[in-house]
């Protein structure tokens, strides 16, 4: 707890540091912009200043500074104007004219970006320069954001990578589980088989031992399966509908009378390679949950089709149904809509069918009141 605690506090040190840094180079990256930005408000002045003695020059004036200061801006857009009328433009593109819409167009542009520097190169006669901002500090403008999703970006990186481990921890972990109850229940099973053996040479009722030893026989079926999480299966060139029905008929004799059990299948059989204990597990849960959404009483069938090169089995009920948004969800891990289960058995079997085997599964079809119909899809090699 402590452990859990301390790696939370740690945790949150790390997020408020790095948001300190953000927050640290958002503010320097402004300050810059505010920098270059005055420094271009002052290069303008000097241009507005140039102009002036310009306009005012004599013969006596010394007019090659002013003349370097003008020829020597070539990245901020500048248009001069007198009486509301363009009479001049720099760094903007000639081709427009210089009383086109189109330079008016730009002349609004750059009355937001920047207040004009009014030259009064005359008593009472007046210039206004207006001027917009460099390519350079444009892109200054511009780099707060993409430094934010470049950080955005990484962040969504660390996360992911952060839950994967987690993911691939917690699988680790249920594995390991799983084949600790194999190791745990193989113990007693062996000792259960050697009960069966003494009650059989004690010559005990013959029906009582055959019940015990389906039982056993299930327990190791279990074990087998368990024992698998985490592994790669061994796959075999089985038949899927000999393997399918031998686990729809397990369960069809163990649960009630009201549930109406159906099984269709093509007399031909279809051989394809599968996990015969795998498989088993993978159509019992389906069963299971199939029975749990009737609770208890309905009809389930159980459908086997031969359709271009794929073999689909579906499970179909008439139990309460799910919502469409829920056609996903029902796969995650945790998952339930029953007051007890930990949610975990439709989790498993997609990965049964998907990772060990290939195959797809989905929800095929459902209806609010009326049922539930999941399909398993798997490819047959030609």
């Amino acid at each position: 707890m402590q452990f859990s605690e301390r790696r939370n506090t740690t945790r949150w040190i790390i997020i408020l540091i790095s948001f300190l840094i953000v927050s640290l180079i958002l503010w320097n990256t402004y300050t810059f912009f505010q920098i270059f930005k005055n420094e271009e408000r002052l290069k303008m002045n000097l241009w507005a200043t140039a102009q002036k003695t310009l306009i005012n020059a004599d013969e006596n004036t010394e007019v090659d500074l002013p003349l370097q200061i003008l020829s020597n801006n070539s990245s901020i857009p500048i248009i001069l104007t007198e009486n509301e009328r363009v009479i001049n433009t720099v760094n903007i593109d000639e081709s427009l004219g210089i009383n086109s819409a189109s330079t008016h167009k730009i002349l609004n542009r750059l009355k937001t970006e920047n207040d004009p520097i009014v030259i009064e190169y005359v008593p009472g006669k007046f210039q206004k320069l207006y001027y917009g901002d460099s390519e350079l500090l444009n892109k200054l403008k511009y780099y707060p954001i993409a430094l934010v999703l470049i950080i955005f970006l990484f962040g969504l990186l660390v996360y992911n990578f952060y839950k994967s481990t987690k993911v691939a921890t917690q699988n680790k972990l249920w594995a390991g589980m799983a084949k600790e109850t194999a190791h745990q229940i193989g113990t007693p099973l062996s000792s259960l088989i050697g009960w069966v053996e003494i009650l059989k040479a004690d010559e005990v009722d013959e029906s009582i031992t055959m019940e015990i030893e389906k039982d056993i026989a299930r327990l190791q079926t279990i074990t087998e399966r368990f024992s698998k999480i985490g592994s790669t299966p061994t796959l075999e060139n089985k038949n899927i509908i000999e393997e399918t029905f031998h686990a729809y008929n397990y369960l069809q004799s163990r649960f009630s009378k009201q549930i109406e059990f159906h099984f269709e299948a093509p007399e031909i059989p279809i051989f394809i390679p599968i996990n015969p204990t795998l498989h088993g597990w993978t159509i019992e849960n389906l069963v299971k949950n199939a029975i749990d959404a009737m609770k208890g009483k309905g009809k389930l069938i159980l459908q086997i089709e031969h359709d271009k090169g794929s073999v689909l089995i579906n499970v179909s009920d008439t139990g309460s149904g799910i919502h469409k948004k829920q056609f996903e969800t029902i796969f995650e891990p945790g998952f339930t809509t029953k007051k007890r289960g930990w949610g975990l058995g439709l989790s498993l079997t997609k990965r049964i069918v998907e990772e060990y085997h290939n195959g797809k599964i989905k929800v095929l079809k459902s209806e609010i009141g009326l049922g539930t119909t999941i399909q398993v899809n798997y490819k047959i090699n030609s």
